[in-house]
């Protein structure tokens, strides 16, 4: 599968990773341990900002953080720590869907979402994740990683390891909530039931446009859709120009979204 294609749930929510809903009292490694070489690689890509995930401030443990207005040249050095088998296939802060074997990241404040490159200052590994999630909520830790993150960084085995981390600057993201509402910046090509379904129309379309195509899961009455968008554009230009091309090759249930 291309790595354009993006897995998102935009559920608006506000979750964290420390609620007590989890079957596991406490969290894990996964049963069958996995190499570096098969955690894939992130690609940072100019994501707007999400709605859910970044309400400030907020308040956990009765200790009260302010999400930083920009990501832009943050630079930090601490602890790291990990999450995995407790919290895979729970939502995290945005309402995605955490999955231990991908390279992603909690942090306390940084906007969701950030791409940003952790360096384990131990050996000298690097690690570009993607921050989707809320927490440490531990003073002594900077940034909880995805277990597939501290197996690439070389420290699953150690819980622990001094860190650097630096946020990828990136031209054109961009706050939803700067935008005017009537704006429309995505496409929609579909929604399916079947995810299985979702990844063949993905995989079409991504071969005819080159802006970002992903899954967007939604619940509907219930039932769980898959929804295949193209986006964010820039502008209604290039929004619109996407549309005529993939109508163009036959795509015709079109639906412009924001």
């Amino acid at each position: 599968m291309t790595t354009r294609i993006v897995l998102l749930l935009l559920l608006v929510t506000f979750t964290g990773c420390t609620s007590d809903r989890y079957t596991l009292k406490h969290d894990r490694a996964p049963t069958v341990a996995i190499e570096p070489n098969q955690v894939p690689k992130v690609i940072p890509s100019a994501e707007p900002i999400s709605i859910a995930g970044n309400k400030s401030p907020y308040t956990v443990d009765s200790q009260t953080y302010e999400v930083l207005p920009r990501a832009q040249g943050y630079v930090e050095e601490g602890v790291a720590s990990w999450y995995g088998a407790k919290f895979h296939g729970h939502l995290t802060s945005n309402g995605e869907i955490f999955d231990m074997y991908r390279a992603s990241a909690a942090h306390r404040t940084l906007p969701i979402p950030t791409f940003a490159r952790v360096t384990n200052l131990a050996n000298g590994r690097e690690v570009v994740v993607r921050v989707n999630d809320r927490g440490p909520f531990h003073s002594e830790r900077i940034i909880d990683l995805s277990y597939g993150a501290a197996v690439v960084l070389g420290f699953a085995n150690q819980g622990t390891a001094p860190v650097r981390v630096e946020v990828i600057d990136l031209v054109g993201v961009e706050d939803h909530r700067a935008r005017s509402p009537t704006e429309y910046r995505f496409l929609q090509l579909g929604a399916f039931s079947q995810e299985s379904k979702a990844l063949i129309r993905a995989e079409e379309v991504v071969t005819l446009v080159s802006a970002p195509v992903f899954i967007s899961p939604v619940s509907v009455d219930g039932a769980l859709l898959y929804r295949v968008r193209v986006g964010p554009f820039d502008s209604s230009q290039s929004l619109n120009e996407s549309a005529r091309i993939l109508s163009n090759s036959g795509y015709t249930a079109i639906q412009k979204v924001r």
